[in-house]
């Protein structure tokens, strides 16, 4: 096994490396940054209902759909990316699934953080932490008989343009987006005063990565056959069906911060009008609720009452607390019952 140290790629070899790797019989680290930027969505996401493409047409930023599931993402050259390509039998693939897996295998970007002072731990499904921040995003597949695990360190990140080429229901879902992606998401330049060169960063991963795995060869180019290989891919890859495959759109948006907290927007129609809630969900608690629509509710200024009393329950309690709430404050709501804003919390 070899551990290649590519530094900066075309934006679609940084993702087409490790999906060829595997197909070639190979296992390896890649460490990679893609030289431009572009989004990426999961394996199972719908382009059209994840991204707003006429902003990413616009602004001249590529899409790109991975064979990972997870989330859409904004990457560029400020993320640099580690992607381990191990073979199922692999003696140092641990029993457990999934969750030993990325366990085990994170550890490397792990002390990669903490030689750097930054506190990092593993927080289940799949994400890095660190003064409880996500501090990397990652992901794991299998690919033929090769287990995929791929991840970033972020140097900088762009809140605004993540939050940009999102597509969203309206600016204040945005605005929330935003926030809590900037409050609850961090870098090595928001994390310590003085951050490494590119290339002490570079060297690190590696001497973490043959620390983890032992001796490796190291190689900082892509020879012929891996090539031919990626070079073969780009066409399915580049393909309309492959990058706007349709799936049952469903109403609503959710969009995943970290693991534990994602920020949600869902409509429900009730009789006396259309509803729409804006939540920020941590830990099935609701952290933040929003509530607004073209519907009657009487006395006005109750509503953020009652959004307020709706911070920081269970969505699974939230229904007692709705109807408790219409009961203590003899709340009217034409055509509008406690039953509809509770379907509207629970989903």
């Amino acid at each position: 096994m070899k551990l290649y140290l590519l530094k900066d790629v075309p934006w679609q070899d940084s993702q087409l490396l490790y999906h060829s790797l595997p197909r070639i019989g190979r296992e390896g680290v890649i460490l990679c940054s893609p030289a431009s930027t572009y989004v990426c969505i999961g394996y199972f996401q719908d382009a059209d209902q994840e991204l707003d493409l006429a902003f990413c047409r616009e602004h001249g930023i590529p899409l790109f759909r991975r064979e990972l599931g997870g989330g859409a993402t904004y990457l560029d050259g400020d993320q640099l990316f580690f992607q381990l390509i191990l073979h199922r039998d692999h003696p140092m693939i641990p029993d457990g699934g999934k969750l030993a897996f990325y366990r085990k295998f994170l550890q490397a970007p792990i002390e990669s953080y903490r030689a750097l002072g930054i506190p990092a731990e593993y927080r289940e499904v799949n994400d890095i932490v660190a003064n409880q921040r996500k501090v990397s995003g990652c992901g794991a597949a299998e690919i033929g008989d090769y287990y995929v695990l791929v991840g970033n360190l972020i140097v900088d990140f762009d809140y605004e343009m993540m939050s940009r080429v999102l597509k969203v229901p309206d600016e204040k879902f945005r605005d929330k987006v935003y926030k809590t992606i900037r409050e609850n998401l961090s870098t090595i330049k928001r994390e310590i005063e003085d951050v490494p060169s590119r290339d002490a960063l570079w060297s690190l991963m590696a001497e973490k990565y043959l620390e983890m795995l032992g001796p490796m060869e190291i190689e900082t180019a892509v020879d012929d056959v891996w090539r031919t290989k990626t070079d073969d891919l780009v066409e399915r890859f580049s393909s309309e069906d492959w990058l706007h495959r349709k799936r049952r759109a469903r109403p609503g948006r959710a969009v995943k911060i970290r693991a534990g907290l994602n920020v949600v927007h869902r409509i429900h129609k009730a009789p006396g009008g259309l509803l729409r809630a804006v939540l920020e969900v941590q830990e099935e608690i609701l952290a933040h609720v929003s509530l607004s629509g073209d519907f009657f509710f009487y006395p006005e200024e109750k509503l953020a009452d009652l959004e307020e009393a709706l911070t920081g329950v269970l969505i699974t309690d939230a229904p007692e607390v709705v109807v408790r709430f219409y009961d203590e404050h003899e709340i009217e709501s034409p055509g509008v019952t406690p039953d509809d804003i509770a379907s509207l919390l629970e989903g």
